[in-house]
């Protein structure tokens, strides 16, 4: 089997094929004449060369069969879920998933007569338990938005599979190089190729990767009838981001080490949520379906919310704001534009603070982290207005 290097490099690249150009040409077309020949092309939103390239890589990683890039995360993931409901159907869901996946299921579906059972359980029994006959779909994120919770992929998926149910998962934080939820008996494994699958903060995108029958089904339908297909500009920036995936990924992951220990022994931090932490949890399910730590992590600092605006005012090298995943560190806290029912719903502390390490110098970044934290305590608090939730 190549390595993860060999297919980041070289899978779904024909030099032959593009007149020996290395890099996949970008076809940006919408449409494939057939006046002299067929090349088995027809329209972009379909079937793409640039965008098979990128989707080739995907699969290989993944472990799947076949894969389809989508023009946004979410347009993967409503895609993904809406193949496996109808009307009456139950999707049983992980409480603590991606906000913008969550009210598709909570509030879109519920329109059309999907029903959304929220677990806050990570074992079989707890999603076993809130299945029943009517039951078409298991969604997971694991680790999860914001905590960072793990799920019993096997355990779950097997149960879902008893029930005539499918599983689908994101993999976004783990990544393929580090988790591959098909051997584990998922689905479809889904992600948000904006983030470390593109890492240069450059694209919106998104992909699916499971058995090419699945796949190939959910392309000729829901990609298809709602038009959610990539740009091959769009998947050409995909594919050179790929290929420097695993490099990226060991700074990401060197970098989250370093940080998540400066965290964990400042005298400022009450509690840190990482997987990689000797503190975590969920400690023996991770080291049972996963092989490394990406570099999104949150912690509850002893301040509270009123100064955590101070904190991130503070901040001189991490920029603020949502989405992770890319080259640049970043701080986001969801206690100031989320509701405070919101906050408790989800098990979230208040004055909760997100950092998505980046590739910058993780001494930078720790001395960044250390000032604002200092300077949150100095600073008056922090008047907080009216509150609504956003995308994070």
């Amino acid at each position: 089997m190549p390595s993860a290097e060999d297919i980041c490099a070289h899978e779904g690249d024909n030099p032959s094929r593009w007149l020996g150009a290395v890099s996949t040409p970008i076809f940006q077309t919408s449409l494939f004449s057939h006046r002299d020949h067929d090349s088995g092309y027809n329209y972009t939103r379909s079937a793409n060369p640039t965008v098979e390239a990128a989707e080739a890589k995907i699969a290989a990683l993944e472990g799947a069969e076949r894969a389809a890039c989508f023009s946004s995360g979410m347009g993967a993931i409503s895609s993904a879920i809406l193949h496996f409901v109808r009307a009456g159907s139950r999707v049983v869901a992980h409480r603590n998933i991606y906000g913008p996946a969550r009210n598709f299921l909570s509030a879109y579906l519920s329109r059309f007569g999907v029903e959304t059972v929220f677990v806050s359980g990570n074992d079989a029994a707890s999603f076993s338990a809130a299945m029943n006959t009517h039951t078409s779909l298991v969604y997971l994120e694991s680790p999860t938005t914001f905590l960072f919770l793990a799920q019993d992929i096997r355990g779950i998926a097997a149960a879902a599979r008893a029930r005539g149910a499918a599983t689908v998962i994101d993999n976004t934080w783990a990544t393929p190089l580090y988790q591959k939820p098909l051997a584990l008996g998922a689905d479809l494994s889904v992600h948000s190729a904006s983030k470390y699958l593109g890492g240069h903060s450059d694209i919106v995108a998104g992909a699916i990767a499971g058995k090419a029958e699945l796949v190939e089904s959910i392309v000729r339908s829901e990609r298809d009838h709602l038009g959610a297909c990539m740009d091959p500009h769009q998947a050409w920036l995909l594919t050179r981001g790929l290929r420097t995936l695993p490099l990226r990924m060991e700074r990401h992951s060197e970098n989250a080490h370093i940080v998540a220990a400066f965290l964990e022994g400042h005298e400022m931090v009450e509690r840190l949520y990482w997987p990689g932490a000797a503190t975590y949890p969920d400690q023996a399910i991770v080291e049972a379906q996963m092989t490394g730590y990406s570099s999104v992590l949150s912690f509850v600092p002893r301040f509270p919310l009123e100064r955590v605006g101070a904190f991130l005012s503070a901040l001189k090298l991490l920029e603020v704001g949502p989405s992770w995943g890319g080259f640049e560190s970043l701080a986001i806290a969801p206690g100031i534009f989320m509701d405070d029912s919101v906050m408790a719903e989800l098990g979230l502390p208040r004055n909760l603070i997100r950092i998505a390490v980046g590739l910058e110098s993780a001494s930078s970044i720790t001395e960044d982290l250390d000032d604002a934290l200092r300077a949150a305590v100095a600073s008056p608090p922090l008047v907080l207005g009216v509150k609504g939730t956003k995308n994070a």
